[in-house]
């Protein structure tokens, strides 16, 4: 099974670029983030035409997930537990064929210090408590998307430059380890130790062409999806055709 993820910064804007990707993935499960649009405005139908089943949680403007899968959808959950209070479209979740899959928009968080920056750091421990449920229900679960987290040096092209941001500040990593401490796998990193693999480039300042990224689209597997692990990759060329999403795809093959 392939399950990917894609940040694709407004759908409606990137629908082009994103049947493209789709039609040479030939992923099983996607999700999406930042779909920029609520669910009657997703443009469903050309994605129901290429044989996904689909699920959204849109939110008008910005903020927006869903799932699209080949196989069937079931136990379908929508927004992270522990807030009810929470409207921000940042979770969904899903059986397919026994794996549970569940993908995120994690918050930015800037600027930090500040309102953006608690939530941010909240909303990360709320994930922990999701991610320990699954861990303790022992599921075969993936929970991929934008984790906007920079978890280590490596995973940018210049550490001085995000060393005040939210997304590398000690206190965001610190959470993000605590997540791989309850048994979480890193699956690009189980598969590629080496730096200078990034997942989203700025389009200021020929970012891309420089290289000059950062890895913040992350894959964690439970011990369970872990022992079915079989590769890890990032489709970076998709940056460089014609009107991309800053991000590029990050997906994960699974043993049947």
């Amino acid at each position: 099974m392939k399950i990917a993820s894609f940040n694709i910064n407004g759908v409606k804007a990137r629908l082009p670029a994103l049947i493209d990707w789709l039609r040479d993935a030939h992923a099983d499960v996607v999700v999406l983030q930042e779909l920029k649009a609520t669910d009657d405005a997703f443009p469903r139908l050309e994605i129901e035409d290429m044989g996904y089943n689909l699920e959204t949680h849109g939110q008008k403007g910005f903020n927006g997930v869903a799932i699209l899968s080949k196989l069937p959808l079931e136990d379908v959950r929508r927004g992270l537990p522990g807030d009810d209070g929470d409207e921000q479209a940042r979770w969904i979740e899903a059986s397919v064929a026994g794996v549970r899959v569940c993908g995120l928009y994690l918050p930015n968080g800037n600027p930090a210090p500040g309102p953006k920056y608690d939530y941010k750091l909240g909303w990360m421990d709320r994930l922990r408590a999701r991610a320990a449920g699954l861990v303790e229900a022992e599921e075969t679960a993936v929970i991929l998307g934008d984790y906007n987290v920079i978890p280590e040096p490596k995973d940018c092209w210049d550490p001085r430059v995000w060393a005040r941001d939210a997304l590398f500040l000690p206190e965001t990593r610190a959470a993000f380890r605590r997540l791989e401490h309850l048994g979480l796998t890193d699956a690009l990193r189980a598969v590629d130790q080496g730096p200078g693999i990034y997942t989203f480039w700025d389009y200021q300042a020929g970012a891309f062409q420089k290289n000059w990224g950062i890895r913040i689209d992350h894959v964690l597997l439970t011990p369970q999806a872990a022992d079915r692990l079989e590769t890890c990759g990032i489709d970076a060329e998709t940056r460089s055709r014609e009107k991309p999403s800053d991000h590029v795809p990050v997906w994960v093959t699974l043993e049947d």
